[in-house]
């Protein structure tokens, strides 16, 4: 084997690692200036060499993010990734493609963001979801229409007019960047490892099975091409304006340009306006705007040949470590943050850092006083790439992840399977209790205005080491405080009052159960009623709610098994707090519009899960029965009602009623 096949060869196995870890594992190990250049290299050498030529060589394909968890589907239109280019001078050579091939000096071409996410495939069906698919291998995908039904951008149902019957919507899912702080917080109390940007965590997101944690993640998607049999505008730009009209959501930062002026200026005002964005964009697709042009050029198996993308340098500073110092989550776990001689980046000074966990620390090689390289994850989180070995002196000791607990000075443990050290010492650690006293008073839990300087001196005082302790803190106590006067001390007084009134959902937020959300507690305040009957509740119970996966169910029986969180529970409701949903008068039975009716559900619906249709019947006086009968009032049927089904209705003279006809008699749409 020659010298240039070994290459070829060992270049091939590199990059499929590396779409492997991208795509399957969504942990990336080399960022995409160096995939690019990788990927350039071989197929620089491909082109030099045909003799060497491999159908199954990366450079012949588009990397998959294909999972066996998923069923598979095959594309209508193949989802090709998109040419990247790093600087002007390629930018430049596509317009002269451009140019030359149509024998113009001004060829029409729509600039759009790059949004830094996930591609999908979203088709509607005379106007309603019917699937969403992955890219996978740009032919075949995986179905993740579950998933994307819980994305609140993403409407079920299109409005407008002239919808045609089937459309196909490509578009791109991402993690905003508040969210992506959130969840990242989230798992580093968990012990798990975070995300290392908002694509990767849009990514793993969208791939999971539990449908109940992709909704509570929030997950956003813009919409950037669309496809139909029937008739379409053949621009780029009005075919956006009519899916906007359609309610989908599309960027409103495109421009259609002239010029290649025009499209400098664009790549240089949204080089600086994107760090303003409420996601991440990773730079700018430059796109034939007439889909008649863009069918001339056509494509190659990777890439279609009428658009490139422009990719952003991610920005970067150098700057001195100054120190290691650790923090200890309300959960226990031990979080190490880099301190940093203060430096610019994106606009911001940056004096800290997160090193994530241990194993991350190690991964560095990190040392003190290090020169390392910061960059700012998705532009927003800073975090630490590299670090600068060439200036570094010999004399320099390592950065060793402490044994004991920084604060209360316990052994520390490390879980089987996570990648987090945890202090263990949970009812005596300060920082863990402070924690969790915070977590209790934040806004969407019980809203008591104290801030953490306030808990930390209640803390110190020995007034404050449970939650049921601010019900038992009284106006001496407070007024003895460091700049407490009678109004500071009113004010919290009433706040902490006012707390016992907050929503059922919010202080069983507030109890800091694991897994437990804003949104996850309003789903268990909807089965279960009471805070009794939710701690009755077994996981059995528990997961054959929509939302609530194996996960959350165990989280959620462990933590009313202990007796230490039930001992909390007795004393808040000793405090005045009910944890109950208010009790409203309910309607007589014989007043429900579906009272004393037997219905079964048959077939696929648009509106509502078959499930949610069983909830929806019995909550009107309704009865949901298994199988037809001759007591069977009615079929509620849906779409690909089995022929049987409908055979034996007809010969007992049961009747048939449409989802729409459904939904007009219960009163939840207009006739």
């Amino acid at each position: 084997m020659s010298g240039v096949e070994q290459t070829i060869k060992e270049l091939r196995k590199e990059i499929e690692e590396h779409n492997y870890r991208y795509y399957v594992l969504s942990e990336p190990s080399i960022d995409d200036i160096a995939f690019d250049a990788l990927m350039q290299k071989l197929e620089l050498l491909e082109r030099e060499h045909p003799e060497y030529y491999d159908p199954n060589s990366p450079t012949q394909r588009v990397g998959s993010d294909r999972s066996e968890r998923f069923a598979p589907v095959e594309h209508s239109h193949p989802m090709l990734s998109l040419s990247n280019s790093y600087n002007y001078d390629e930018v430049r050579a596509f317009w002269t493609r451009l140019t030359e091939t149509f024998r113009t000096e001004s060829p029409s071409v729509h600039c759009e963001l790059k949004f830094d996410g996930l591609s999908i495939s979203v088709i509607y069906v005379d106007g309603v979801l019917h699937q969403a698919i992955t890219r996978g291998d740009g032919l075949i995908g995986d179905d993740v229409t579950q998933n994307i039904r819980t994305i609140r951008s993403i409407p079920l149902r299109l409005k407008g007019s002239n919808i045609p019957s089937r459309i196909e919507l490509r578009g791109e899912v991402i993690l905003p960047f508040v969210e992506f702080e959130r969840l990242n917080k989230e798992r580093v109390e968990a012990g798990e490892e975070p995300f290392a940007n908002p694509r990767n965590a849009a990514s793993g997101t969208l791939k999971l099975l539990d449908t109940g944690i992709v909704s509570q993640r929030k997950l956003d998607c813009y919409f950037y091409h669309l496809y139909s049999d029937s008739p379409l505008p053949d621009g780029q730009n009005e075919r956006l304006a009519l899916c906007h009209s359609w309610g989908i959501k599309i960027s409103m930062h495109s421009s259609l340009v002239t010029s290649l002026s025009e499209v400098y200026r664009y790549l240089e005002y949204w080089d600086v306006a994107r760090k303003e964005l409420p996601c991440a964009t990773d730079g700018v697709v430059l796109k034939l705007n007439s889909y008649r042009e863009q069918s001339i050029l056509g494509a190659t198996n990777k890439s279609p040949r009428w658009a490139i993308a422009y990719k952003y340098q991610p920005e970067r500073a150098r700057t001195l470590l100054k120190g290691v110092t650790y923090q200890v989550g309300r959960t226990g776990v031990v979080v190490p943050v880099a301190e940093l001689e203060p430096v610019l980046l994106s606009g911001t000074v940056v004096r800290r850092a997160t090193l994530h966990n241990a194993d991350f620390v190690a991964s560095l090689d990190l040392r003190e006083n290090d020169y390392v390289f910061v960059e700012k994850g998705g532009e927003i989180i800073p975090k630490i790439i590299s670090v600068d070995k060439e200036v570094r002196r010999s004399i320099e000791a390592n950065i060793v992840f402490p044994k004991r607990c920084p604060d209360c000075g316990a052994v520390l443990e490390k879980k089987e399977g996570e990648v987090a050290y945890y202090c263990p010492n949970s009812l005596e650690c300060p920082m863990q209790i402070k924690g969790r006293l915070e977590h209790y008073c934040t806004r969407k839990a019980a809203d008591i205005n104290i801030g953490s300087e306030t808990i930390a001196a209640l803390y110190d005082r020995g007034w404050l080491h449970k939650i049921e302790d601010f019900y038992t803190l009284n106006y001496l106590q407070l007024m003895q405080l460091e700049g407490f006067k009678e109004r500071a001390t009113n004010n919290l007084l009433l706040s902490i009052e006012h707390s016992k009134q907050r929503p059922y959902s919010a202080l069983l937020f507030a109890l800091g159960i694991r897994w437990v959300g804003e949104t996850v507690a309003k789903t268990l305040v909807r089965h279960f009623p009471s805070i009794d009957l939710l701690s009755a509740a077994s996981e059995e119970e528990l997961t054959t709610i929509d939302d609530i996966g194996p996960k959350i169910a165990q989280s959620v029986v462990s933590f009313f098994a202990d007796q230490r969180n039930r001992d909390t529970i007795n004393a808040l409701k000793a405090a005045g707090i009910p944890f109950a949903e208010e009790v409203q008068e309910a309607p007589s039975i014989d007043s429900l519009p579906l009272a004393g009716q037997s219905i079964v559900i048959s077939g696929t619906f648009q509106h509502h899960s078959r499930e949610e249709y069983a909830i929806i019947i019995e909550r009107l006086g309704g009865k949901k029965l298994s199988s037809i009968s001759s007591k069977t009032s009615f079929i509620l049927a849906g779409a690909e009602m089995g022929p049987s089904k409908k055979e034996k209705a007809r010969s007992l003279g049961i009747p048939l009623v449409s989802e729409e006809e459904f939904l007009i008699t219960i009163g939840e749409k207009e006739a």
